[in-house]
């Protein structure tokens, strides 16, 4: 869809404010020192203390300041101006020089001129983008050689059914665009919201297809029975911090992680 871009924009632009609001996104405590990232993506992170991260998609900023604090520089991005601005504010809150552009994925190449040690990516991301490959290619085009590519996203399995999880609603593979329109948010789904939006499935083939097309090496694939967020209408915290979805028990995977290096030839 050519106008997918601007859909999506507004639909983001939208739940910037019920989204900084919600519980969800805990932004008080959040003012206080508590981090937002979790267990899954700090053990294949590392220590960034001094590295350049390029963060993809970083809504409004919070993963982006939380690598701050932890000695990263760090540079955001996302296509929703509001989150941006929004990122912008909460970074000087928080008192990180935390870096913050608006910018398409796609686009990023022509606006900013810069290679990273690391591109980080992470949860509800590449259903935004229809092209994969290109995806990979930009991710490629801002790494170091050696650079380390973090990805970790919802599986694809999970976006198979519909949002109550009773059948199989979707494709697992990349048939057509979606559109659809969401009352409400992953983050309040009581929030007084009617968006349209376009997204796109991708199974992890194509995700790994497009890694090794564009000079990447595979370092890690890790799949794991449970999610860091209760972000889908039917939720169960097992344990502290982490949730099934009770349909599905431990029998599927939620979540799941790419570990990358770029090559240094």
């Amino acid at each position: 869809m050519e106008n997918y871009l601007e859909i999506n924009r507004k639909s983001w632009n939208a739940k910037v404010e019920p989204h900084l609001k919600s519980d969800f996104y805990f932004v008080d405590e959040f003012l206080k020192g508590r981090t937002s990232l979790n267990s899954i993506e700090l053990e294949f992170l590392g220590d960034v203390s001094g590295k350049e991260i390029l963060h993809l998609q970083c809504h409004f900023g919070q993963d982006s300041i939380s690598l701050s604090r932890m000695g990263a520089k760090v540079t955001g991005i996302d296509l929703s101006d509001k989150a941006i601005e929004a990122a912008k504010d909460l970074a000087e809150k928080c008192e990180t020089d935390t870096h913050f552009l608006v910018s398409d994925v796609y686009e990023l190449p022509k606006i900013l001129d810069k290679k990273f040690d690391i591109v980080y990516t992470s949860y509800g991301t590449i259903g935004w983008l229809p092209d994969l490959e290109k995806w990979a290619q930009v991710i490629s085009h801002f790494l170091k050689p050696g650079g380390k590519f973090v990805f970790v996203e919802f599986h694809p399995v999970v976006w198979m059914f519909d949002d109550d999880f009773t059948h199989v609603k979707y494709n697992y593979f990349n048939e057509k665009p979606i559109v659809e329109t969401y009352e409400g948010t992953y983050a309040d789904q009581k929030a007084d919201l009617l968006q349209q939006y376009v997204m796109w499935n991708h199974p992890t083939s194509e995700v790994l297809a497009g890694i090794l097309k564009a000079n990447l090496s595979l370092r890690s694939f890790q799949e794991y029975d449970w999610s860091p967020y209760a972000c889908f209408r039917h939720n169960e915290e097992f344990e502290k911090g982490k949730y099934i979805i009770p349909q599905f028990g431990n029998k599927v995977p939620h979540v799941f992680l790419f570990g990358s290096r770029k090559r240094k030839y």
